[in-house]
C-alpha cells in the first residue's frame, strides 16, 4: 500500500509540474497579425522543471500548428515560428527534423534565411553524419543568398556521408564550375571516381564528367568564334563555319562527347550541345536572380553568363 501511494503522489507530482509548465508558455495564434511570443530557450528550460523533452515537443506541435492551420499566414507567423524551433533545438538538441522545417519556412527575407542557417548549423553540430542538414544550407547558400562558394563549401562534406544521393557529386561539381572553375571541378569529380566502388556511383560521376568536358569544348568553340568575330567583322551563321571556308579558324570542330552536333541556341545565340539543349550552369529564373540581386547586392549569376557568349 505504501508503494503504491508514493507511486500516486510521484505521479501526481509528475502532471501537476507538467500543467503548470504548459501554463507559463504561452501560446500562438496562428490568425493573429502580430507575431505571437514565446518565451526564450532558457526561460523555457528553466519553467520546464527538467521536462525539456515534453516542452520540445510542445513547442514541435506549435510550429506545425502554425503552418498547417488553414487559416495561417505563413508570412506573419515566420517570426514566431523561428522563435519556437530556437526553442526547441535548444531544450532537444537531438531532434532530426525541425531543424530542417525552420529553412524551409523562414524564408521572407535575409535575416529569415540567416536565422534559418544558424538553426542548420547546430543541428549540424549535433547530427554531423546527417547529410539532408548539410543539403538544406547548401541549398540556402546558393537559392537565397546566390554564395556559390558557400554553397559548395556547406555541400562538399555531405557527398560522402551515409544515405548521400549519388547526384551531389554532381551538383557539387556544378558549384564549383562556377567559383572554382571547370578545371576543380573535374578534379573532385576525379577524385571522387577514383575513392567510389559503388558502379551506380561510379555511373553517376561519370555522366557529370561527361558534362564538363562538354562544356569545356564549347568553351574552346567560344574562343574561337570571338577570333572568327574580330577578324571577319561580323558573327557566324552556323558552328560549322568555324571550321569550313576561306574564314575558318579551326581545321576541325571538337567532337561533341556524346556524338551529337555543336548548335546555336535561337534565343541565345550560344553555343550548345544538341545532346544537352543548354550550357553547364546552375539555372536560377529570372525572379530569383532578382531576388538576390536586392537582399545581398549580388548577381549570382553574372560570372557564369560572361564565360559563355
Amino acid at each position: 500500500m505504501a508503494t503504491l501511494a508514493t507511486r500516486l503522489i510521484l505521479l501526481a507530482a509528475a502532471v501537476g509540474a507538467t500543467l503548470t509548465a504548459h501554463a507559463r508558455i504561452p501560446v500562438p495564434v496562428a490568425t493573429a497579425p502580430a507575431s505571437p511570443e514565446a518565451s526564450q530557450p532558457a526561460e523555457t528550460s528553466f519553467a520546464s522543471f527538467g521536462f525539456d523533452a515534453l516542452i520540445g515537443d510542445y513547442r514541435w506541435l506549435q510550429a506545425v500548428q502554425l503552418v498547417g492551420n488553414e487559416r495561417a499566414n505563413v508570412v506573419s507567423a515566420a517570426p514566431a515560428i523561428q522563435r519556437l524551433i530556437e526553442t526547441v533545438v535548444a531544450v532537444d538538441p537531438y531532434v532530426d527534423h525541425p531543424y530542417r522545417f525552420a529553412s524551409l519556412w523562414l524564408t521572407n527575407d535575409i535575416d529569415q534565411v540567416r536565422a534559418g542557417n544558424r538553426i542548420l548549423e547546430r543541428g549540424i553540430a549535433y547530427h554531423p553524419n546527417e547529410w539532408r542538414n548539410r543539403f538544406y544550407l547548401s541549398f540556402n547558400h546558393f537559392f537565397y543568398l546566390g554564395d556559390m562558394e558557400a554553397a559548395a563549401r556547406e555541400l562538399e562534406p555531405a557527398v560522402n556521408l551515409p544515405g548521400a544521393p549519388r547526384y551531389l557529386g554532381n551538383l557539387l561539381a556544378r558549384l564549383r564550375s562556377q567559383t572554382d572553375g571547370l578545371e576543380a571541378g573535374a578534379a573532385y569529380l576525379s577524385e571522387l571516381l577514383r575513392e567510389t566502388e559503388d558502379p551506380r556511383k561510379q555511373a553517376e560521376l561519370g555522366k557529370a564528367m561527361d558534362e564538363i568536358e562538354t562544356e569545356r569544348r564549347a568553351r574552346l568553340l567560344d574562343q574561337a568564334r570571338d577570333v572568327y568575330r574580330k577578324r571577319e567583322g561580323r558573327d557566324i551563321e552556323k558552328v560549322e563555319d568555324l571550321a569550313t571556308g576561306d574564314a575558318a579558324i579551326l581545321s576541325e570542330l571538337p567532337a561533341e562527347v556524346h556524338g551529337w552536333e555543336w548548335v546555336l541556341d535561337p534565343e541565345t545565340g550560344r553555343i550548345e550541345s544538341s545532346y544537352y539543349g543548354r550550357r553547364y550552369r546552375l539555372n536560377l529564373q529570372e525572379s530569383d536572380r532578382a531576388r538576390i540581386e536586392e537582399w545581398t547586392g549580388r548577381d549570382p549569376v553574372a560570372k557564369d553568363e560572361e564565360s559563355t557568349q
